[in-house]
């Protein structure tokens, strides 16, 4: 089963908690604190695997979760670091952000890994925490939260040519003619229902990859038939061959043939608009295909055309030669700039947002809640500490200038506070 498209939820392991501990010995009398910190959790790596082909070995996976850090002990022992999780895929592989369908990573070379879920840092342990005014820290930090999103990856195959055209012109019939490959044949539409991939070797030693990409229709863009499936495919080719059924069986018109795959092209995105195209003018052995061929032409003055016949073997050698030289004038063209890897957004410059609901206050955002995770509460200076970075951060300042009073109720995430109680305010 060819799988090039799947959804799958990513957590990363949290980190270990630091320890809370002191040096208690006989004949010691300032031990003093010893509380390791806690292990880095387990991140979530893809990395590419020249094996693979398709998505299949992860479509089963719906949810990939990474292990925590070992959580730190006294005697100044640190947890141990979760072993991180390695996802192997083809290459080709793009990487998206579900929820804002931005792109994380595409994946292309051999070997090629990204860190897409980081698994959280360890707790500090009160060892950790101790200073010249606070010699004896009696608090510690739980392990960060790991990261988790939901990720989309979308397979395009990477070849140098890629062989479209209506279903039924002679696609799959080409790249077994001129490779290894064997595709599936018939005499009936879409026959193909995977890309096939094939390497086409020359004399010279040279060789490049070529792609037999199922047969398209109107309206492939728009989700119709099995178009809109592969066209994602022939956006890392570097070359579109184009075949004609220039003999017009099955009563078709090789014009307006062309003219319905450009148009699905178009309508897919720039990239698939602008690639260098060759026409392969095939079934040229057909009653009629000098004539078709030569009223093409007259339609399309600027197009190249290298008349092919797939039944008497012929112009196979012209095509392939071709393409080869073609592919040598073409440089090596990103899918996606670096930049395109992430968006930034500086309309709101606070690392928090705080809104009413009701008698409610609400305050979220990435720093403060991180914070909360990691603080234990069931240790008093650690719920001091938290009360002191509240109030660094300005958001205590921020409510007040809202309108908070003494006594209102704070939320952030799933815990409410009161704010500016007796305890808060120490």
């Amino acid at each position: 089963m060819f799988v090039d498209e799947l959804t799958i939820k990513l957590m990363a392991g949290a980190g270990g908690d630091g320890c809370t501990s002191f040096r208690r010995e006989k004949y010691v009398p300032m031990g003093g604190p010893d509380g390791g910190n806690g292990g880095r959790g387990a991140s979530i790596i893809f990395k590419v695997d020249a094996s693979l082909k398709t998505l299949i070995d992860l479509s089963y996976r719906k949810i990939i979760k990474g292990n925590k850090g070992e959580n730190g002990k006294g005697s100044n022992k640190y947890g141990k670091n979760a072993e991180d999780i390695i996802i192997n895929v083809p290459a080709g592989t793009t990487i998206y952000n579900a929820e804002t369908n931005e792109v994380i990573a595409d994946l292309v070379e051999y070997n090629e890994e990204v860190v897409v879920a980081r698994g959280g840092r360890g707790g500090k342990g009160n060892k950790s925490f101790a200073t010249h005014d606070i010699p004896a820290p009696k608090f510690s930090e739980k392990g960060e939260p790991g990261e988790e999103l939901t990720v989309r990856l979308e397979l395009k195959v990477l070849a140098d040519v890629g062989l479209i055209g209506m279903p039924s012109v002679g696609k799959s019939t080409i790249i077994s003619l001129i490779s290894a490959a064997k595709p599936k044949i018939a005499s009936y539409h879409f026959t193909t229902l995977s890309p096939n991939l094939g390497v086409v070797k020359l004399p010279s030693g040279d060789a490049f990859v070529m792609a037999d990409l199922p047969g398209l229709i109107e309206g492939a863009s728009e989700g119709v038939g099995l178009g809109i499936n592969f066209l994602r495919h022939a956006m890392r080719t570097k070359i579109l061959a184009h075949v004609i059924d220039m003999g017009a069986s099955e009563g078709r018109d090789p014009i307006l043939d062309y003219q319905t795959i450009r148009g699905e092209l178009e309508n897919y995105n720039e990239i698939l608009k602008n690639k260098k195209e060759i026409i392969a003018a095939n079934k040229m052995d057909l009653p009629g295909s000098i004539e078709n061929l030569k009223k093409f032409k007259e339609k399309f003055p600027n197009l190249e055309v290298i008349e092919i016949s797939c039944m008497n073997n012929t112009g196979l050698d012209t095509l392939i030669m071709t393409l080869a030289q073609e592919l040598k004038n073409i440089p090596e063209v990103k899918l996606y700039q670096d930049a395109d890897y992430k968006l930034y957004k500086f309309e709101d410059t606070k690392p928090y947002s705080i809104k009413r609901d009701g008698n409610i206050w609400i305050v979220s955002g990435k720093e403060i809640e991180t914070l909360l995770k990691m603080t234990k509460f069931e240790e008093d200076e650690g719920a001091l500490r938290f009360a002191r970075k509240f109030k660094g951060m300005g958001i205590e300042d921020e409510l007040e200038r809202l309108g908070a009073k003494p006594g209102d109720e704070v939320q952030i995430l799933d815990y409410m506070f009161i704010f500016k109680d007796d305890e808060y305010d120490k």
